[in-house]
């Protein structure tokens, strides 16, 4: 816009500048096709859900049956109850939040540090430690276990609930995760002018680098929490029913020669509810911080 549109009357201006400035205050609107597309993916996301919650409402006869129910029955408290007694959920449930809060807090801490060494610090064979870390990523887990039992039975661990900590207290996925995102998010300026200002590599990284990483660390400790709370094989394989975390304790309802499908559904429901709750106590934030860092991007 020039001087002289400056000076003009309001009636005067280019009907394109006025048109811009009338728009921009609004909010933009979806369209029918918009929220259609959304509602087919929430039913498709949330049928799975619903089903478990309906297979353990019912009885195991009643699943067997043709067709299958498709609505809830009166059951659903007393299968839950039965599951609780018989897999001891109560210890699942403690060991569970206890094993999922340590790795994802320990995970969100190196990866973020590690993160931030190597998208912004300068040290010898950086990219060669970059690309060992994320080679690490193409390796199967499956491979591991064998050495890694071997590992922890030397330590004196066996059973205990370091054995499933120690091996994830940080990701390669993390890492790079956090590295990818502090490359754009964090000004290298602003890296330096507190360098001038005197402060220490550790205030630094309290006072600017957490502060600039904590969307990506919301998204990080949300993915990292329900890896954690989600995780079956090494926990089978180190850990047993004296001890178990909540997927080792729905393990074992389904052992024995007619397992009770509704109740397993009903564990099944009982193991799901806390990754809910945390969701919705908590979805509101991290979307917060998710949005913040888009904007801020």
């Amino acid at each position: 816009m020039t001087a002289s549109d400056v000076t003009l009357p309001r009636a005067d201006r280019p009907r394109r500048e006025r048109r811009r400035v009338m728009g921009a205050g609004k909010q933009l609107h979806a369209g029918p096709v918009t929220y259609l597309v959304l509602t087919l993916f929430a039913l498709v996301s949330l049928a799975p859900l619903v089903w478990t919650a309906i297979a353990a409402s019912r009885t195991d006869r009643r699943l067997a049956e043709t067709p299958p129910p498709l609505w809830f029955g009166g059951n659903l408290f007393k299968n839950m109850q039965t599951a609780w007694e018989e897999a001891g959920l109560g210890t699942a449930m403690f060991n569970t939040t206890f094993v999922a809060a340590t790795i994802t807090v320990s995970t969100v801490l190196f990866s973020t540090l590690a993160g931030f060494a190597f998208a912004k610090l300068r040290f010898r064979f950086s990219g060669v430690l970059l690309m060992l870390t994320i080679g690490t990523m193409m390796v199967p887990p499956q491979l591991a276990v064998v050495p890694l039992y071997l590992w922890m039975a030397d330590l004196g661990w066996s059973n205990q609930l370091q054995t499933v900590i120690l091996p994830t207290l940080v990701t390669a996925f993390g890492t790079f995760f956090m590295r990818q995102y502090l490359v754009q998010a964090l000004p290298t300026e602003l890296i330096e002018a507190a360098r001038v200002d005197g402060a220490s590599s550790l205030r630094i990284v309290w006072h600017v680098v957490f502060p600039a990483a904590r969307p990506a660390m919301a998204v990080l400790g949300l993915l990292t929490f329900v890896f954690a709370w989600n995780d079956f094989l090494w926990p089978i394989i180190a850990l047993n029913q004296e001890n178990p975390t909540v997927q080792v304790a729905l393990n074992a309802l389904g052992t024995g020669y007619v397992p009770d499908q509704a109740v397993i559904m009903a564990g099944a429901l009982l193991g799901t509810l806390p990754l809910l709750i945390a969701f919705l106590l908590f979805g509101k934030q991290i979307v917060g911080g998710i949005m913040q860092g888009a904007i801020k991007g």
